[in-house]
């Protein structure tokens, strides 16, 4: 079996620091850094994902990954984040769908950050030529995501998308709810509660899980339970890192 991802990513840094002291020259943190960890983010982080728990993958995305970089600056003690530097965040490029060879995939997943590698059409495109999509997207949804098996969203994307939704999409949702779990359908899957260091890159990780248990089980339900407890893992480490 095999999966294709598609989406744009990026390097995700994190600089933990301490901050004993204000600026002089202004009233800010003064930050000394002590260490920094890299890791590839947002599609790459589906990906990477993916990979860990055992499922077959390759990847489309932007090439120049590495100089797209999102900077995180932590307060090594309390993992407090004062800030988040973006640099070049226009310069996913575009996709190339159309060269996608369809045939030769069990499932596409797409990761889309709405950074202009894929365009609603784009994303129609995939979903006319695939039986089996899933899609995690920060665009508002509509009539372009029809043919997607299973949409992904946060809930406060899905209240920003709410008025888009027609039934059509409705049953495809999963939306996840933070401490509060995932939602389908009007069923709630709840997640324990535990000590919560870091949400970076936890909806990813839910999405490869969901991903990998439904290629096994072909069950939304038990693909929904899965991902929680992937995420529900991944939330009580610093960083982005994989289940």
């Amino acid at each position: 079996m095999l999966v294709l991802v598609v989406g744009e990513s990026c390097l995700d840094v994190f600089n933990y620091g301490a901050c004993g002291r204000l600026c002089p020259e202004a009233p800010v943190p003064v930050f000394n850094s002590i260490s920094r960890v890299e890791n590839l983010g947002m599609c790459y982080n589906v990906y990477n994902n993916l990979v860990s728990l055992g499922v077959n993958c390759n990847i489309l995305t932007n090439k120049n990954y590495r100089k797209i970089s999102k900077t995180r600056f932590i307060d090594e003690a309390s993992n407090h984040m004062f800030m988040r530097l973006d640099e070049n965040d226009s310069c996913y490029g575009r996709c190339r769908v159309k060269k996608i060879n369809f045939s030769l995939y069990d499932a596409i997943v797409i990761s889309d950050y709405n950074k202009g590698y894929l365009t609603t059409k784009d994303i129609q495109y995939i979903g006319d030529h695939h039986d089996l999509v899933f899609l995690d997207t920060k665009k508002i949804l509509g009539p372009w995501a029809n043919n997607m098996t299973y949409i992904k969203i946060n809930l406060s994307e899905y209240l920003l998308t709410k008025k888009e939704i027609d039934e059509s999409l409705e049953d495809k949702l999963v939306i996840t709810r933070g401490p509060e779990g995932a939602e389908h359908k009007g069923v709630i899957y709840p997640v324990p509660k535990v000590s919560i260091r870091d949400v970076s890159g936890a909806g990813d990780t839910f999405l490869a899980g969901m991903v990998s248990k439904y290629l096994d089980s072909k069950s939304i339900e038990q693909s929904i339970q899965f991902g929680n407890e992937c995420a529900t893992s991944v939330v009580q480490t610093r960083g982005v890192s994989c289940v």
